[in-house]
Protein backbone atom coordinates (compact mmCIF):
# COMPACT_ATOMS: atom_id res chain seq x y z
CA UNK A 1 0.00 0.00 0.00
CA UNK A 2 1.40 3.56 -0.73
CA UNK A 3 0.66 4.96 2.48
CA UNK A 4 2.73 2.36 4.36
CA UNK A 5 6.20 3.33 2.59
CA UNK A 6 8.83 4.88 4.74
CA UNK A 7 11.26 7.26 3.15
CA UNK A 8 14.76 6.84 4.08
CA UNK A 9 17.11 9.82 4.33
CA UNK A 10 20.73 9.07 5.18
CA UNK A 11 24.17 10.15 3.69
CA UNK A 12 25.49 6.73 5.20
CA UNK A 13 24.88 4.43 1.86
CA UNK A 14 25.71 1.13 3.78
CA UNK A 15 23.12 2.95 6.76
CA UNK A 16 20.26 3.36 4.10
CA UNK A 17 20.84 0.16 2.26
CA UNK A 18 20.72 -1.63 6.08
CA UNK A 19 17.40 0.12 6.79
CA UNK A 20 15.98 -0.91 3.62
CA UNK A 21 16.87 -4.39 4.21
CA UNK A 22 15.59 -4.00 7.77
CA UNK A 23 12.05 -2.67 6.50
CA UNK A 24 11.52 -5.22 3.85
CA UNK A 25 11.74 -8.20 6.01
CA UNK A 26 9.63 -7.16 8.24
CA UNK A 27 7.02 -6.37 5.45
CA UNK A 28 7.27 -2.89 5.03
CA UNK A 29 8.28 -0.61 1.37
CA UNK A 30 11.06 1.75 1.78
CA UNK A 31 12.19 4.19 -0.22
CA UNK A 32 15.54 5.48 0.14
CA UNK A 33 17.38 9.36 -0.36
CA UNK A 34 21.10 10.19 -0.20
CA UNK A 35 20.12 14.14 0.91
CA UNK A 36 17.43 15.78 2.18
CA UNK A 37 17.57 18.04 -0.96
CA UNK A 38 17.45 15.13 -2.91
CA UNK A 39 14.27 13.43 -0.95
CA UNK A 40 12.53 16.96 -1.12
CA UNK A 41 12.82 17.22 -4.82
CA UNK A 42 10.41 13.71 -5.03
CA UNK A 43 8.34 13.78 -2.86
CA UNK A 44 4.92 12.34 -4.22
CA UNK A 45 1.60 14.28 -3.79
CA UNK A 46 0.30 13.62 -1.89
CA UNK A 47 2.73 13.00 0.48
CA UNK A 48 1.87 9.74 2.34
CA UNK A 49 4.15 7.47 4.75
CA UNK A 50 6.53 8.37 7.02
CA UNK A 51 10.02 9.74 7.20
CA UNK A 52 13.12 8.01 9.08
CA UNK A 53 15.96 10.76 8.83
CA UNK A 54 20.04 10.99 10.40
CA UNK A 55 19.59 14.28 12.08
CA UNK A 56 23.11 15.32 11.22
CA UNK A 57 23.86 15.39 7.62
CA UNK A 58 25.46 17.73 5.05
CA UNK A 59 23.67 20.68 3.07
CA UNK A 60 21.09 19.77 4.81
CA UNK A 61 20.33 18.82 8.49
CA UNK A 62 17.33 16.25 9.71
CA UNK A 63 16.29 19.37 11.59
CA UNK A 64 16.22 21.65 8.21
CA UNK A 65 14.26 18.91 6.82
CA UNK A 66 11.66 19.01 9.18
CA UNK A 67 11.14 22.75 8.82
CA UNK A 68 11.13 22.24 5.12
CA UNK A 69 8.21 19.41 4.91
CA UNK A 70 6.52 22.08 7.62
CA UNK A 71 6.91 24.86 5.69
CA UNK A 72 5.86 23.16 2.28
CA UNK A 73 2.49 21.76 4.26
CA UNK A 74 4.00 18.45 4.28
CA UNK A 75 2.05 16.36 7.32
CA UNK A 76 4.58 13.45 7.33
CA UNK A 77 5.44 11.91 10.87
CA UNK A 78 9.44 11.98 11.77
CA UNK A 79 11.66 9.92 12.98
CA UNK A 80 15.10 10.95 13.58
CA UNK A 81 18.43 9.35 14.20
CA UNK A 82 20.55 10.28 16.62
CA UNK A 83 24.34 10.12 17.35
CA UNK A 84 25.68 10.25 21.03
CA UNK A 85 26.00 13.27 22.24
CA UNK A 86 22.88 14.98 19.90
CA UNK A 87 20.25 14.88 23.16
CA UNK A 88 20.27 19.03 22.71
CA UNK A 89 19.48 18.88 19.07
CA UNK A 90 17.31 15.66 18.95
CA UNK A 91 15.52 17.78 21.62
CA UNK A 92 15.16 20.72 19.60
CA UNK A 93 13.81 18.63 16.56
CA UNK A 94 10.90 17.01 19.00
CA UNK A 95 9.89 20.73 19.17
CA UNK A 96 9.80 21.39 15.78
CA UNK A 97 7.73 18.76 15.38
CA UNK A 98 9.16 15.34 14.98
CA UNK A 99 7.08 12.67 16.53
CA UNK A 100 10.47 10.44 17.93
CA UNK A 101 14.13 10.35 18.16
CA UNK A 102 16.47 6.89 18.52
CA UNK A 103 19.82 7.31 19.11
CA UNK A 104 22.51 5.13 17.98
CA UNK A 105 23.51 2.37 18.41
CA UNK A 106 19.88 0.99 18.01
CA UNK A 107 18.01 -2.51 17.83
CA UNK A 108 15.78 -3.32 15.00
CA UNK A 109 12.72 -3.65 17.72
CA UNK A 110 12.92 0.09 18.53
CA UNK A 111 13.22 1.53 15.23
CA UNK A 112 10.30 -0.86 13.60
CA UNK A 113 8.41 0.07 17.15
CA UNK A 114 8.56 3.57 16.14
CA UNK A 115 7.43 3.24 12.37
CA UNK A 116 4.56 1.62 13.57
CA UNK A 117 3.13 4.25 15.76
CA UNK A 118 4.47 6.92 13.33
CA UNK A 119 2.38 4.85 10.17
CA UNK A 120 -0.96 4.00 12.81
CA UNK A 121 -0.53 8.31 13.56
CA UNK A 122 -3.00 9.28 11.78
CA UNK A 123 -5.46 6.35 13.32
CA UNK A 124 -4.64 7.92 16.68
CA UNK A 125 -7.72 9.44 18.34
CA UNK A 126 -5.86 11.56 20.93
CA UNK A 127 -2.70 11.19 22.65
CA UNK A 128 -3.67 9.14 25.32
CA UNK A 129 -4.93 6.42 22.73
CA UNK A 130 -0.88 5.41 22.26
CA UNK A 131 -0.03 2.78 24.61
CA UNK A 132 3.68 4.31 24.78
CA UNK A 133 2.42 7.89 25.79
CA UNK A 134 0.01 6.63 28.14
CA UNK A 135 2.85 4.46 30.25
CA UNK A 136 5.11 7.21 30.05
CA UNK A 137 2.67 9.86 31.44
CA UNK A 138 2.15 7.23 34.62
CA UNK A 139 5.36 7.56 35.22
CA UNK A 140 5.98 11.35 35.20
CA UNK A 141 3.02 11.39 38.18
CA UNK A 142 4.79 9.37 39.94
CA UNK A 143 7.68 11.99 40.12
CA UNK A 144 7.76 14.53 42.94
CA UNK A 145 7.97 18.07 42.93
CA UNK A 146 11.29 18.60 42.98
CA UNK A 147 11.88 15.77 40.43
CA UNK A 148 9.88 17.52 37.60
CA UNK A 149 12.11 20.63 38.18
CA UNK A 150 15.31 19.13 37.57
CA UNK A 151 13.30 16.92 34.67
CA UNK A 152 12.57 20.42 33.29
CA UNK A 153 16.26 21.50 33.30
CA UNK A 154 17.03 18.67 31.72
CA UNK A 155 14.88 18.70 29.26
CA UNK A 156 16.23 22.21 28.33
CA UNK A 157 19.92 20.96 27.92
CA UNK A 158 21.12 22.52 31.42
CA UNK A 159 23.96 21.06 33.30
CA UNK A 160 23.77 20.13 37.13
CA UNK A 161 25.29 22.94 38.20
CA UNK A 162 22.96 25.39 36.54
CA UNK A 163 20.02 23.48 37.36
CA UNK A 164 21.61 23.31 41.27
CA UNK A 165 21.74 27.45 41.18
CA UNK A 166 18.24 27.61 39.86
CA UNK A 167 16.63 25.54 42.23
CA UNK A 168 18.92 26.49 45.20
CA UNK A 169 20.15 22.88 45.60
CA UNK A 170 23.48 21.52 45.66
CA UNK A 171 24.82 19.52 42.24
CA UNK A 172 25.42 16.44 44.07
CA UNK A 173 21.56 16.40 45.20
CA UNK A 174 20.88 17.44 41.42
CA UNK A 175 22.78 14.42 40.50
CA UNK A 176 20.89 12.37 43.16
CA UNK A 177 17.43 13.16 41.51
CA UNK A 178 18.42 12.31 38.35
CA UNK A 179 19.57 8.86 39.16
CA UNK A 180 15.94 9.05 40.69
CA UNK A 181 14.47 10.33 37.40
CA UNK A 182 15.90 7.51 35.79
CA UNK A 183 15.31 4.35 37.70
CA UNK A 184 11.35 5.82 37.82
CA UNK A 185 10.94 7.03 34.36
CA UNK A 186 12.74 3.27 33.71
CA UNK A 187 15.17 5.12 31.05
CA UNK A 188 18.42 3.65 29.80
CA UNK A 189 19.70 6.88 28.89
CA UNK A 190 19.69 10.12 29.15
CA UNK A 191 18.76 10.63 25.61
CA UNK A 192 15.94 8.08 26.24
CA UNK A 193 14.87 9.74 29.54
CA UNK A 194 14.24 13.21 27.20
CA UNK A 195 12.27 11.17 24.57
CA UNK A 196 9.88 9.61 27.26
CA UNK A 197 9.50 13.26 28.34
CA UNK A 198 8.94 14.95 24.91
CA UNK A 199 6.53 12.24 23.70
CA UNK A 200 4.17 12.53 26.90
CA UNK A 201 4.27 16.40 25.73
CA UNK A 202 6.21 17.18 29.36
Amino acid sequence: MTDRLVHIIDDDEAMRDSLVFLLDTAGLRARSSASAKAFLKTIPDPALGCVVTDIRMPDMTGLDLVRALKAAGHDYPVIVITGHGDVALAVEAMKAGVIDFIEKPFDDETLLAAIAIALDRNTATAAGSDPERQAISLRLEELSPRERDVLRGVINGKQNKVIAHDLGISPRTVEVYRANLMTKMQAASLSELVRMALIAGY
